[in-house]
């Protein structure tokens, strides 16, 4: 291959033949290790930042997260820009714009200037995923994708681990500021992308990718499952974390501390647990997550009505993330089901139904929260149950034309 330049496209098959370092499942780790340099210390930091800098309460975090994910239903928009932009591209174009956005967070300690910061990495962070996720199942074979992304994930814990590490190590020992943490892992996260988007040829993927908006009544419960799991998954984002601050006041550094137990567990499950889905399948793997949450957001609102410590709240909190792990699965339902040519504009379709009750939900919480926090997590334990629901109509071995459990009593969908 010496020689030859960089920025060419080379069909997916006769990349095997190039060294291990530039094949695209390196790439996809790469980028699994490059994401969380940026977003864990963006999200490590974020509670203790707007709490001691710019003077946030339950109201002003609430609307941080609505307009944080807002890029993430505007998802829809990489339809337009595949149009123009190679899928890879706009991956590791979307991680630059993510790790200069979070660079710059400190310099802005309003909350407009943080709401727009917020707003400029949440979209390199929302294009780049949906961009990532497409390229994993375009890139990944069918049988091997769950055990791979369960290792993706691992990778990811792996980075987020090493950030929250060096917070810890570094924040009280050096009485680092905000603003130099910020800027050392969003300068990182930058100059890795860069540098991937000339040291790696543009993989072409044997099925093209229709370039247009695709929404067919088959992927229903696919659009479902999405949907619910945007939904319960925000409350926990936006006030479990918050919740560890503002109720029990853990600092920086004992944010970041639990952050890491979680990860290291995360790095230990995550391919056992790619591996659960590949043994046992999309239906028992949804099925064991949504009725963990189910108890897991139970216990959390019971925190609130009788006054449960801390203990069990960190516990909880560790739980949370491995159940969420399996998340995975609905991923690999969809490759299962899907035509190859769907799966950008629907990946795309996907993360835009998925952030629906993503942009309402935490501002419209965040005022239920200033009135009975506990009643914000027993709402998340009624979604979790609509989503066992939907993960009890996954057949066993789905695939096209047994998309569902009623796929049998039905007549075939029209596209």
């Amino acid at each position: 291959m010496a020689g030859k330049p960089f920025f060419r496209t080379l069909p997916l098959d006769s990349a095997k033949a190039l060294p291990l370092w530039r094949q695209p499942v390196a790439l996809l780790f790469l980028m699994a290790l490059c994401m969380p340099i940026a977003f864990a210390t963006w999200t490590a930091l974020l509670n203790n930042f707007v709490i001691e800098v710019a003077g946030f309460d339950g109201s002003d975090i609430g609307w941080l997260h609505t307009v944080r994910e807002i890029p993430g239903f505007l998802a829809i928009g990489v339809i337009a820009l595949i149009m123009v932009i190679r899928e890879q591209v706009l991956g590791l174009l979307s991680l630059v714009l993510l790790g200069a956005a979070t660079a710059v967070t400190a310099q802005f300690p309003s909350l407009g200037g943080i709401l727009t910061v917020t707003l400029l990495s949440s979209i390199g962070f929302h294009y780049y995923e949906t961009v990532n996720q497409s390229l994993q199942l375009q890139w990944l074979d069918k049988k091997r994708a769950p055990q791979v992304l369960g290792w993706l994930l691992a990778a990811g814990s792996g980075a987020t681990l090493l950030a929250y590490g060096l917070i810890i190590l570094t924040w009280r020992a050096y009485d680092l500021s905000f603003s130099v943490v910020y800027w050392t892992a969003g300068g990182f996260t930058a100059l890795v992308a860069l540098l991937c988007l000339f040291a790696y040829p543009q993989f072409e993927a044997p099925n093209p990718q229709r370039k247009q908006f695709i929404l067919r009544r088959r992927y229903w419960l696919y659009y479902a499952l999405q949907f619910m799991a945007g939904a319960r998954r925000q409350i926990f984002v936006v006030f479990a974390g918050f919740m560890m601050v503002e109720r029990f006041g853990f600092d920086v550094h004992e944010v970041t501390l639990l952050f890491m137990v979680t990860l290291v567990l995360n790095m230990i499950c995550a391919p056992l647990l790619g591996k659960l889905v590949s043994v046992f399948g999309e239906r028992m793997a949804l099925v064991l997550e949504y009725a963990g949450l189910t108890g897991i957001f139970l216990l959390y609102a019971g925190i609130y009505f009788f006054d449960w410590g801390v203990t069990l709240a960190i516990g909880l909190y560790i739980m949370d993330h491995l159940f969420f792990s399996l998340a995975l699965a609905i991923k690999t339902y969809f490759q299962k089901i899907a035509d190859p040519g769907d799966i950008a504009p629907t990946a795309a379709v996907a993360f835009t139904i998925n952030h629906i009750a993503a942009v309402v939900l935490p501002a419209t919480l965040g005022y239920l929260w200033m009135i009975t926090p506990g009643a914000v997590f027993a709402l998340a334990a009624c979604m979790a149950v609509v989503s066992l629901l939907l993960a009890l109509m996954v057949p066993r071995h789905p695939q096209p034309g047994s998309e569902t459990v009623l796929q049998a009593a039905l007549p075939a969908p029209a596209e």
